[in-house]
């Protein structure tokens, strides 16, 4: 176990009015790793914390890590970090799943028993995390932030999505809620037998992703002159993200505009083959913190071609940061974008729409320039701070939670 300098309070926290609570937080990934999972709990446990909450970080040991401690701004994402050891993922393999040992985790909260638990992940830790909660009679909840059974058909592994349906169904319905982002995902959870649900979107720090921050020397070095377009990717370059599409989509630019340039922000296992097939393309590999905003932010249109996430943080960063997003109905894209108003959408069945609108946007500077500025109004209202207040009121004062605190006081294990 791991405490920061502090103990359990850490400087700069702004301490919340009426009761404070210990959280726990058990995930399979968690920053610095760069995903949407890590990016939402990174945001999630500072916005805990400076509530005043005791909050709890149970992870697996990351890849060729040195430390535990994960610091950002002079601030702790945690009060309190239990790391146990881990595996890589398959498919994945900067990311591992935690290896528990039998027994673990329920001694661990005898020992210091959390008010709540959130497992936002489903590998062997979350599983051993819900059920060392049932066993505790703790009010745990689980977090639905991946469409695993989706990428089945993108790694030749179709065959498994039903059971991996299965699979996803028995966890999430052994806590007492499942957090979905989304109204469509809670139907799509719904669909596959996921019950109860309750919708907890995301926030956007509009102070880190701003349009202010674009850097014309950072465009003068992808060679392009002022009214040159950037066409923008940011996310991991994997088969699931339906990148052909974003590749395709740009010849269409540029077959029509020679001077666009395509930026690509993110690593993953196609890169090496898209940089062989397109060496003209601006690989620009993993960007973090103030670098990650000021590459969003000299980008002119954003594409997000996902048919899978069941977010895409990077789409209200773009948005943030002034861009033009062009993405399918889908998402976070269902939820923030009006179409042709703060961005543009196609139906995810229609691919040629996709292109279309991004066409328009580069053909029409007018249209692109009036729709940057209304996607970063419309960010600005997208507060973390009440997302956080929400969840908080999730997790903490859950119909179940009641029927959790009377079981266990009668001494009755709920298994």
């Amino acid at each position: 176990m791991k405490e920061n300098s502090t103990g359990n309070t850490v400087t700069g926290i702004t301490q919340a009015s009426g009761r404070r609570h210990h959280i726990t937080i058990v995930s399979e990934t968690f920053p610095p790793e760069i995903n949407g999972v890590a990016n939402t709990l990174r945001y999630l446990c500072l916005g805990l914390m400076r509530r005043g909450h005791t909050v709890t970080v149970i992870r697996p040991r990351q890849s060729h890590e040195s430390r535990g401690e994960y610091f950002e701004a002079g601030e702790c994402l945690f009060s309190r970090e239990h790391v146990i050891a881990g595996l890589p993922l398959p498919g994945y393999g900067e990311l591992r799943f935690g290896v528990p040992r039998p027994g673990y985790l329920a001694s661990l909260w005898r020992q210091r028993r959390p008010d709540a638990i959130y497992v936002a992940t489903q590998g062997p830790l979350g599983i051993a995390a819900v059920s060392a909660a049932r066993g505790a009679g703790i009010p745990v909840s689980s977090g639905f932030h991946t469409n695993f059974h989706a990428y089945s058909q993108y790694y030749g592994v179709g065959f498994l999505e039903k059971l991996l349906c299965r699979y996803g169904r028995w966890f999430h319905n052994r806590t007492a809620t499942t957090l979905v982002p989304t109204r469509k995902i809670a139907q799509t959870a719904a669909d596959m037998g996921i019950h109860p649900t309750s919708v907890w979107s995301r926030g956007v720090d509009c102070s880190r992703f701003s349009a202010q921050k674009r850097d014309m020397a950072l465009r003068q070095q992808w060679g392009l002159q002022r009214n040159d377009r950037a066409v923008l990717y940011v996310g991991r370059l994997a088969p699931e993200k339906n990148l052909q599409m974003a590749v395709s989509c740009f010849e269409r630019i540029r077959a029509l505009h020679p001077c666009a340039k395509f930026i690509l922000v993110g690593d993953g296992p196609m890169r090496k083959r898209l940089a062989a097939r397109h060496p003209d393309y601006i690989f620009a590999g993993t960007r973090r913190g103030e670098d990650l905003a000021r590459h969003y932010a000299s980008g002119d249109i954003f594409l997000f071609p996902s048919k899978t996430d069941t977010f895409g943080n990077v789409v209200t960063e773009a948005m943030a940061s002034g861009l033009a997003v062009v993405a399918f109905d889908d998402a976070a894209a269902s939820e923030h974008i009006r179409h042709e108003d703060n961005g543009m959408k196609a139906h995810l069945s229609d691919d040629e729409g996709f292109v279309d609108h991004a066409l328009r946007l580069v053909d029409q500077p007018t249209l692109m320039s009036r729709i940057r500025a209304q996607a970063r109004l419309d960010a600005l209202e997208l507060d973390w701070a009440a997302q956080i207040e929400q969840f908080e009121h999730l997790i903490l004062n859950h119909p179940q939670r009641n029927s959790y605190n009377a079981l266990t006081k009668q001494g009755i294990s709920i298994l």
